[in-house]
C-alpha cells in the first residue's frame, strides 16, 4: 500500500500558489522526510523559517541540495519555474533592518517565477528619499511596503501611487513599537484607502498575495 503524501502537491494547479514548509519547530527528521519526499517525486519545494541549526542538522546530501539564504531564512529545493519577463513586483522598505522580512517575500516570489525589485531604506524619516524614487516605485504592478517602528511608510506610500500596495509590518523598534504590533494597527487603521495588510514578519504571505494580483493582472 503506498503512503499517503506529506505534501498537498496538486495545489499549484488549485490555487496558482505553490506549496511551502514551515520550517519553524519542525523536526530534522519531519524535514528529512519533506525534504526526500519532494526530490522523489521531482516537485520544487520552498522552506520559511528554516533556521541555521535546523539547516546544519540536515543530512549532508539534502543540504547540498538546497539553495539556503541564512537573511531570510529561506531555502530553495529542486528547479525553480523561468522568470516571467521584466520584473512587476517592487518591495519598498523604510530601513535596512526590514531586509529579513522583504528578502523572504523576494526570495518566495522568485520561486514562484516572478522576479522582483528592491528598493531599501526610503523610510519616512528621510522623506525625500521615498520622493527621489517615487516614479520608479510607481512604474510597477505590485507594490510590498515594508516597515517596522510606527509604520508611517505604508499610509505614505498609498497617498501618492495608483498601483496595489500590501504592507507588510515587521518586528523592528523598542518600547511601544516593539513586536510589529505599532506597525501592524497603523497599517490596520490606515485612512489610506485600498491598502492590503499581512501579518507581522510573514514576508511569505505578502508575495503570496502579490502571486494572485499578478495571476489578475497578466500583462497584454
Amino acid at each position: 500500500m503506498t503512503a499517503a503524501p506529506l505534501m498537498d502537491w496538486d495545489r499549484s494547479r488549485r490555487t496558482g500558489l505553490p506549496e511551502a514548509v514551515l520550517a519553524e519547530a519542525k523536526s530534522s527528521a519531519h524535514l528529512t522526510a519533506l525534504l526526500t519526499e519532494a526530490q522523489q517525486t521531482n516537485h520544487p519545494l520552498l522552506l520559511t523559517r528554516l533556521q541555521p541549526d535546523q539547516y546544519e542538522a540536515l543530512p549532508a546530501e539534502l543540504r547540498d541540495g538546497l539553495d539556503y539564504d541564512p537573511v531570510s531564512r529561506t531555502a530553495f529545493a529542486g528547479l525553480l519555474p523561468p522568470l516571467s519577463g521584466q520584473p512587476r513586483v517592487v518591495i519598498v522598505t523604510g530601513g535596512l533592518a526590514d531586509l529579513p522580512a522583504a528578502t523572504e517575500a523576494a526570495r518566495t516570489l522568485r520561486f514562484c517565477g516572478h522576479d522582483s525589485v528592491l528598493i531599501a531604506d526610503v523610510g519616512v524619516a528621510g522623506l525625500w528619499r521615498l520622493l527621489d524614487r517615487i516614479d520608479t516605485i510607481r512604474s510597477f504592478d505590485v507594490i510590498i511596503a515594508v516597515a517596522g517602528m510606527e509604520g508611517a511608510l505604508f499610509s505614505v506610500l498609498a497617498g501618492l501611487v495608483q498601483s496595489p500596495i500590501i504592507a507588510l509590518p515587521v518586528a523592528v523598534g523598542h518600547g511601544v513599537t516593539a513586536g510589529g504590533h505599532a506597525a501592524l494597527t497603523s497599517a490596520l487603521g490606515s485612512c489610506a484607502p485600498g491598502l492590503t495588510v499581512v501579518n507581522i514578519d510573514n514576508g511569505f504571505g505578502a508575495a503570496q498575495a502579490a502571486v494572485r494580483i499578478l495571476l489578475l493582472r497578466a500583462p497584454g
